[in-house]
């Protein structure tokens, strides 16, 4: 094992730390469980411990004792925005920069600033202090952190529009402010969080109990992993040796022995259960190379199953097994090993040592399993197994080392002849290996002492000095060939790993040369073939079938079972075929070219003898090709997707351009025939033709105001302005703007004045409900039209619901561009109308939906979480 030393990426990122403002971010589970009281209390006590600290901003959402701890901070006053008339406060970011203090209190990290704010978000504010050398404490709900948006929503049934990147965490400590949800649903029920009626309802929804205790879980394995990662960041950069794990890495030594399989499954079992990721090593020592089929067959068969099961699979070339494992440990800091102990006898441990009894002696901070090996440990080949010829060969060199010694006897003396008998000990080790070298030094010894040292021609010796010569020679000749034997296990290895990553170098270049799916196949498969001397074939998928696309050699044929195994490995993304589990009597063995689009395709490989197509020695160059094609794969699909791009945006810049000279080009005959229209109704008042033409002239301009808003939205031209909203106010004036359309039609509004405010663009929402309005006049036949807003914990939702049929279950979008529902024909339905509803929610961040109603007809929610009042958080 080579010195530690500190890794160039830590030490870099550790001193881009050192030029920023420290971060610290207090963690909780939900709102209420005292994440901005504890930030208040702990700078306050750093306060008055000396340091300089001020309050940026903070939300006390009017409790008492979190008052209490804000009046002995310096506060930093805050900025005004007058957005549309209305008054907006913010935190002053400019103000806070040049007081410079040392600590910075900056409430709600995930906050979205008021429009006309230098930064969109909170977390930008904060970034720019940090920049500027001030430290930042700061707080921050679970549900915010970006990563698990998704996660939290698929049981809170609430989207938190509201995130923060993921990196601004990586970067921070974390404190997590924790209480269990019992204390916190009491809490609740008291009016510390919310306000009483608010709380009942967030009991049964966000705050329940079961969704409490899945957030504080979240919260706290997050904390762990983000210590777990800064931990071994300041470990590489300080070279530190140990393990130091919050969090558990297990690692399977794999070998060639019996049932070793077993082993893999149990480390499975140990990663599940610790939730720990894990890794599969295959130390590959010299003796390694001299397996015979069976052993290498087993080595492969378990490397594959530990792969399958979602391993790691890394191969460590190195002098021995305990070294390489050892180095393996200390690169992953491995806190769990599973390792065998093999039934192996007294004198085999006593030569090459127990791997078991070093790991446990030499190892602190982990954890060792010890699985007892189910079978017979395979037997080393003896001196006598082994071909004769190298031994020979040693026996030969010595000889003629002899007859050389015997002439220059008289020139150089008895005493110097020692040292030539080392040169073919030397040249036996380095050609050979290392017990030929041992012969090599035993017959040299035995050569000196039975022609040199008298009595000659016996092997008995007279002179003590020359028993002293005679046992050093003996003891050089057995530590030079040992020395010399590893050198070249070393140099074997070594030159081993060169060819391969040259190899894997070529491949690449390879690759990079071609850019069509022919010729990069055709490349894939010769490459392969020749690196893994193997036969190989690219299959893809057409019209769900595997198909051939390039073969080496051309001629390559598969068999109905090699078919069956290559389409279950486009399925379900598995190695299947020869020597696998699946399908295990084709000929060929198949690997999924898969990245994160898929698998785009299969490699497959076969030898024409039938043995395994990729032994255990190869099998980290196989993964490491297939990974490569894998690349060039998913290059040539995202080149075919981004030239398909570049024809649908030019499609879309025509079919733009078009929509836009025809909104254009009609809104001047539709002003001339309103004009007619409006003449021939003071001329004629009671014609009957007058209403139907207002009316079809009203129906043909919302055509054109959703052709215009359509060429907006194509186009991404729709330019956001948000501001707070009253929804009554915004529900009564899309009412009355469709006053024509609604005459017959009872409106049932339910929106009750004292809903929070809404963040919207009021020209977009006006659009939004005037679409939904006119939707559901047109399938509401004669009935109601009703229009109910709810508050559901921090969200708003309003409803606009109709008695009409309700939705068509045909599998459509609704929310396409001209998705129709039965019946829009009739009733002059563009589809148009839901798709521009869909696209300014979208660019408002505002949720739309849309199903059936419990009692009949069809309902459109719109969800606005950016709300403006007491007690949201």
């Amino acid at each position: 094992m080579t010195d530690a030393r500190p890794s160039p990426d830590a030490l870099l990122k550790a001193a881009q730390r050192e030029q920023r403002g420290k971060l610290k971010i207090f963690l909780g589970a939900a709102p209420g469980v005292g994440k901005t009281f504890e930030m208040l209390g702990e700078g306050a006590a750093r306060a008055a411990a000396g340091t300089d600290v001020v309050l940026a901003i903070v939300e006390t959402h009017g409790r008492a004792e979190t008052e209490a701890l804000v009046a002995p901070l310096e506060i930093i006053p805050r900025r005004r925005i007058d957005h549309r008339g209305q008054p907006l406060t913010e935190m002053d970011l400019d103000a806070v920069l040049a007081r410079a203090p040392q600590l910075a209190l900056v409430d709600e990290l995930a906050h979205s600033n008021a429009p006309g704010s230098r930064h969109p978000k909170r977390w930008q504010d904060i970034a720019e202090l940090r920049d500027a050398g001030i430290d930042v404490y700061t707080t921050l709900n679970i549900q915010h952190v970006e990563s698990l948006n998704d996660l939290v929503a698929s049981f809170t049934r609430v989207r938190v529009r509201e995130t923060v990147p993921d990196h601004v965490l990586e970067d921070a400590e974390i404190e997590v402010v924790d209480i269990p949800p019992d204390e916190l649903i009491e809490r609740l029920q008291q009016g510390k969080v919310y306000i009483p009626a608010e709380a009942t309802r967030a009991l049964g929804h966000f705050f329940s109990k079961a969704n409490l205790s899945a957030l504080r879980e979240m919260a706290l394995r997050r904390a762990a992993e983000n210590v777990d990662r800064q931990m071994l960041e300041h470990l590489d950069a300080s070279a530190a040796t140990g393990t130091f794990a919050a969090g558990e890495r297990v690692l399977v030594a794999v070998g060639d022995l019996p049932g070793v399989d077993a082993l893999v499954r149990t480390a499975k079992r140990l990663a599940d259960a610790l939730k720990a990721p894990w890794t599969a090593v295959f130390i590959e020592t010299a003796r390694a190379e001299a397996y015979n089929a069976d052993q290498k067959a087993r080595v492969a068969a378990t490397l594959r199953l530990a792969a399958s099961l979602g391993a790691t699979i890394v191969t460590v070339p190195a002098e021995n097994v305990i070294a390489g494992l050892q180095a393996q440990i200390a690169t992953m800091r491995a806190t769990q090993l599973v390792i065998g102990k093999s039934r192996r006898s007294w004198w085999f441990e006593m030569r090459h040592g127990s791997v078991v009894d070093t790991i446990l002696r030499d190892s602190t901070g982990l954890a060792v399993h010890v699985i007892p090996a189910t079978g017979e440990a395979p037997r080393t080949r003896r001196r006598f197994d082994d071909p004769l010829l190298p031994y020979l060969w040693a026996s030969l060199l010595v000889a003629a080392t002899t007859i050389l010694a015997y002439f220059v006897e008289p020139l150089i003396g008895t005493g110097a002849l020692d040292l030539i008998y080392l040169l073919p000990v030397v040249g036996a080790a380095s050609r050979f290996g290392l017990r030929p070298g041992v012969l090599a030094g035993v017959l040299a010894a035995l050569a000196f002492n039975f022609f040199f040292l008298p009595p000659i021609h016996t092997l008995t010796i007279a002179d003590p000095q020359s028993v002293l010569t005679f046992v050093i020679l003996l003891g050089v000749a057995v530590l030079i060939s040992r020395l010399t034997g590893n050198m070249r296990s070393r140099a074997a290895i070594g030159v081993r790993g060169a060819r391969e990553n040259a190899a894997l170098a070529a491949f690449a270049q390879s690759l990079t040369r071609v850019s069509d799916a022919q010729s990069t196949a055709e490349t894939i498969c010769a490459e392969v073939a020749a690196l893994l001397d193997v036969n190989a074939v690219l299959l893809g998928d057409r019209d769900g079938r595997a198909t051939i696309v390039a073969a080496t050699p051309a001629d390559a044929a598969l068999t109905p079972i090699d078919l069956a195994a290559a389409e279950w490995a486009f399925r379900r993304g598995e190695t299947t075929g020869y020597g696998t589990t699946t399908l295990n009597g084709a000929d060929w063995q198949f690997h999924p070219l898969k990245t994160s689009l898929g698998v785009l395709a299969l490699l497959g490989v076969s030898r024409d003898d039938g043995a395994e197509p990729v032994p255990a020695d190869r099998a980290v160059l196989l993964s490491t090709l297939v990974g490569q094609a894998s690349l060039a794969q998913e290059r040539l699909r995202l080149d075919g997707e981004m030239r398909e791009l570049s024809l649908l945006k030019e499609r879309d810049r025509l079919r733009a351009a078009l929509l836009s000279s025809i909104g254009h080009d009609l809104r001047t005959p539709l002003a001339a025939a309103s004009g007619a229209i409006d003449t021939l109704a003071a001329e004629h008042p009671d014609a009957p033709a007058i209403p139907v033409a207002r009316s079809e002239m009203q129906r043909l301009r919302r055509f054109l105001d959703n052709l215009v808003a359509m060429v907006r939205l194509d186009s991404g031209a729709v330019q956001l302005s948000l501001e707070p909203i009253d929804l009554t106010d915004a529900v009564n004036g899309a009412v009355d703007a469709s006053r024509d359309l609604l005459h017959d039609r009872r409106i049932d509004l339910q929106v009750p004045p004292d809903l929070p405010l809404v963040r919207a663009d009021p020209t977009l929402l006006h659009h939004i409900l005037v679409n939904l309005l006119n939707n559901a006049a047109q399938h509401a036949a004669a009935g109601r039209i009703a229009i109910v807003g709810t508050r559901i914990g921090s969200a708003v939702t309003l409803d606009i619901r109709d008695d009409g049929p309700g939705l068509p279950d045909t599998g459509k979008d609704l929310f396409e561009l001209f998705a129709r529902g039965e019946g829009s024909d009739r009733n002059g339905g563009s589809g148009m109308g839901l798709a521009i509803v869909k696209g300014f929610a979208d660019a408002m961040q505002v949720d739309v939906a849309a199903a059936n109603g419990a009692t009949g007809g069809a309902s459109f929610t719109l969800t606005f979480a950016k709300t403006i009042g007491q007690n949201v958080v």
